[in-house]
């Protein structure tokens, strides 16, 4: 913006320049050949008025008249023609001149004052004059004596003078740029200070700052630009504070009441181990009641267990106990202990070892091998293996991969979302809708990443970890 600023100063300045220069140069070339005609014009006039002359004109006699005319030319010397029937005479060298054209012999021989042109031959400029010689009749009429005499005279000073004011305009021009770029500088300055400090205030609020303020200057429209971003600035930091208050108080009213309702779940799944145990024994519809309230009870317990985890994680109260674990081993124990062994196929190489929290990274894989059994399709897989980042960097990388319907477009972008639906006519799961939101926070709490993608062809989906290795070493 300061360039293009300075640019436009510069380039009003030039035009008025310019045009300054124009102006200036149209009115001083007018007057040098303006002054330069007239003088010729008139002196000419004057010198055939006073012209003695016998009828017929005999040649000799023109000649001399001619050479006597041509000494006596102002401005400068002239050279003279004179046709008279079809004499032609001269006072130079040639009787003939090759600058006075047809138009001028057609108005000198049909105007009793005369006429005259400016011609340029060969890039040499000319002022040609002609007058037919009359004599007065008596009682103001005026006779032609047939002779018509041509003043031809060089106008290389004026054309000189006139080059000169050219090279002088843009001799004066150019310094003229040069002195105006300063007050361009210092007006791109003074507009751009604003600017900057709006560009300055703008990202401080971008980093969080929304305290951020700018000081109003002045009454013109950066003044009224700096007012209203102070007023949206405000109204700004008003919304997020009542925003950040009101999400403070909900996660505060997730962790409270999970952490109330753990007491009663306690026991009543208690109470729900008790009835299963004797649901043998009821008639069928009882047992089929026990059976829905111990599995609705459980789903419940779930549901708290994971909205205490992500309250954790909202509060930033969750933490990072790591140690130095055999990956593959950590992944078959997960699989083990959820009797899903049979279920899922691994490619996991021993010998691989990383730093990890042995505990959060067993409910990763257990959440993201989970969402495979429960919507995706057999076979699912688990492959273990290590690349470098983008900087060198090991990682550890671990995908879970089904053989389902894939996950919608549309649905890819929301799917570590809590509570996220993607078919909103399903309103019961058989998990809590938190487990990929969870799974994210943990996966970060390492300091990886996750993503979910579809596999190539379109036939299941495919979740990818990528973890750091840390301080673990790649043994296998």
């Amino acid at each position: 913006m300061r360039t293009r600023l300075i640019l436009a100063f510069l380039l009003v300045a030039g035009v008025s320049a310019v045009g300054t220069a124009g102006l200036t140069y149209r009115e001083a070339r007018n007057s040098v050949l303006q002054a330069a005609q007239d003088t010729a014009v008139s002196s000419f006039r004057d010198q055939i008025q006073l012209l003695t002359l016998t009828l017929p004109v005999q040649r000799p006699v023109l000649e001399g008249t001619l050479r006597d005319i041509a000494g006596k030319g102002k401005p400068r010397p002239w050279v003279v023609f004179a046709e008279y029937g079809t004499m032609r005479v001269s006072s130079g060298s040639n009787p003939v001149s090759s600058v006075i054209t047809p138009e001028l012999r057609r108005k000198a021989a049909g105007y009793p004052h005369g006429s005259f042109e400016r011609v340029i031959k060969d890039g040499v400029p000319y002022l040609t004059v002609g007058m037919p010689v009359v004599f007065e009749a008596g009682e103001g009429a005026v006779l032609s004596t047939g002779l018509v005499l041509y003043a031809v005279m060089k106008m290389t000073y004026e054309q000189n003078q006139v080059e000169a004011l050219v090279t002088a305009a843009r001799n004066g021009a150019l310094p003229g740029l040069a002195i105006a770029l300063i007050p361009a500088l210092l007006a791109a300055r003074s507009v751009l200070r604003p600017v900057r400090e709006l560009r300055r205030a703008a990202h401080r609020m971008g980093s969080g700052r929304l305290d951020t303020r700018i000081k109003v200057r002045g009454g013109d429209e950066l003044a009224d630009l700096a007012r209203t971003f102070n007023e949206s600035a405000g109204q700004l930091e008003r919304s997020v504070t009542e925003l950040r208050q009101a999400e403070a108080r909900a996660r505060r009213f997730a962790s409270d009441v999970s952490h109330e309702l753990r007491t009663p779940l306690a026991g009543m799944l208690a109470v729900t181990e008790v009835l299963d145990e004797d649901a043998a024994g009821l008639d069928p519809d009882t047992a089929q009641a026990v059976r829905l309230i111990s599995a609705e009870t459980g789903k419940l317990a779930v549901l708290v267990e994971d909205l205490m985890e992500i309250s954790r994680f909202d509060a930033q109260a969750a933490e990072l106990n790591t140690d130095e674990v055999d990956a593959a081993e950590t992944i078959r124990r997960t699989l083990r202990n959820r009797n899903w062994t049979d279920l899922v196929h691994t490619d996991v190489p021993d010998g691989i070892r990383a730093r990890l929290d042995p505990r959060r990274f067993d409910i990763v894989i257990a959440n993201l091998v989970g969402n495979a059994l429960r919507h995706g399709g057999p076979p699912v897989t688990v492959r273990l293996r290590t690349r470098t980042d983008r900087d060198g960097g090991p990682l550890l990388v671990t995908e879970v991969i089904d053989r389902g319907p894939g996950i919608r477009p549309e649905v890819l972008p929301h799917v570590f979302d809590r509570f996220y639906k993607a078919d909103a006519a399903r309103t019961r799961s058989s998990g809590s809708g938190l487990g990929l939101a969870i799974t994210r926070e943990n996966v970060r709490l390492h300091g990886g990443t996750v993503r979910a993608e579809n596999a190539p062809g379109g036939r299941g989906a495919v979740f990818t970890v990528e973890i750091p290795l840390g301080t673990g070493e790649v043994t296998g």
